[in-house]
Formats: structure tokens, sequence, C-alpha cells
């Protein structure tokens, strides 16, 4: 590969590899450059230090999830069904990450870990969608909510069991469908005007 085909997308994609291979206590920018076939300098142009490459990896794999639900945020709709859909679909993404590549998901917990600030957007990201489905729930007259913001912030806290990494061993459950179904039950009947 020459330096000219290198671009932060191909290092990323190789990190996650790198990642998955070594696991984050083991995998070095060395590692990456290496399976890139250039100089760990060429890697350090792209990306300042190992930290960045590190959170640019664990921002890159969570935007996965927040385009997926930003699709079903701007979606036209009844915001109950909306809301439904958005809250089912982050769960199942977190429950595919954490059951297709284990390796990668706990090694995204880590890294999430290190990257607060990264972790701290995306949580802002998926919260400010929920408040904007809420609004538009209340625009419609199908919620009610003084302050949707709050609200928004309650739902996301309320649901934390099915999409919160610290859960995942639970998402398993052969009672996790069930149980998700009456939690957001319960919060879509406490929204209703």
């Amino acid at each position: 590969m020459t330096p000219e085909a290198l671009t932060p997308e191909r290092i990323l994609e190789a990190t996650e590899e790198v990642l998955r291979r070594y696991g984050p206590a083991k995998a070095t920018v060395v590692d990456v450059a290496r399976a890139l076939g250039v100089s760990h300098g060429s890697v350090y142009r792209h990306f300042r230090t190992k930290a960045e490459l590190r959170e640019a990896v664990t921002h890159r794999w969570l935007g996965r999830t927040e385009g997926t639900l930003e699709e079903l945020a701007a979606t036209p709709g009844p915001a109950p069904e909306k809301l439904r859909e958005w809250l089912a679909t982050l769960f199942e993404a977190k429950r595919h990450k954490a059951g297709d590549d284990p390796e990668l998901f706990a090694t995204y917990n880590v890294l999430i870990d290190e990257s607060s600030g990264v972790v701290d957007r995306h949580l802002t990201v998926l919260e400010d969608q929920v408040r904007r489905i809420v609004e538009e729930g209340v625009a419609a007259g199908e919620f009610t909510a003084p302050d949707p913001s709050a609200s928004a912030r309650a739902v996301f806290a309320a649901t934390a069991r099915f999409h919160d990494p610290a859960h995942a061993p639970g998402w398993r459950s052969p009672t996790a469908d069930a149980e998700f179904d009456e939690v957001v039950g319960l919060l879509l009947r406490g929204l209703r005007p």
C-alpha cells in the first residue's frame, strides 16, 4: 500500500481487526501499521496518539448505531410506535454487537471506559433523538411531557438494562424480550395524555 492510499477509514478498519486479534491491552500502533503494510509514522500522520486512534475507533463503532437510530427518529409516523421501534432497534443493535462478536464487544467496553468524552457525546446524541420523538408526540397530542428533555433522559435511564453494556450478560436471557416489552409498555403508558 502506498502512503497516498492510506486513509483514516482504512486505519480504523485495520485497528478494529488488530483489537479483535490482540485485545486492547496488547494492540499497538505498530501492529496496526504492520497490518496495513506501512510504518507506524504513517499511522501517526492521521492520528497523533494511540489514545486518539482508540477514541476514533470507539466513535466509529458507536456512530454506526447512532446513524441507524437517527433514520428511525427522522421517519414520520406516530410517536408511540416510533419510540418503541427506536428502543427495540437500540436493544437489538447492542445485543447483536455483544453476541455476534464478543471479543470485539469486550474490547470496546474497555475502550469505552477510556473514552468518556466519546461516550458522553454518544449518549447525548441518543438522548436527543429520544427527546425529538417525545416532542413530536407532544405536538401530535400523543404524549404528555412538560419537559421533553427530562422525559427523554428518564426513558433512556429506565431502559438502560437493554442498552448499557454492563447488562450484556442478561440480554441472552429467555425472558429478555418479554421484560423489554413490559418496560417499554409501562413507559409509553406513562407518556400518554
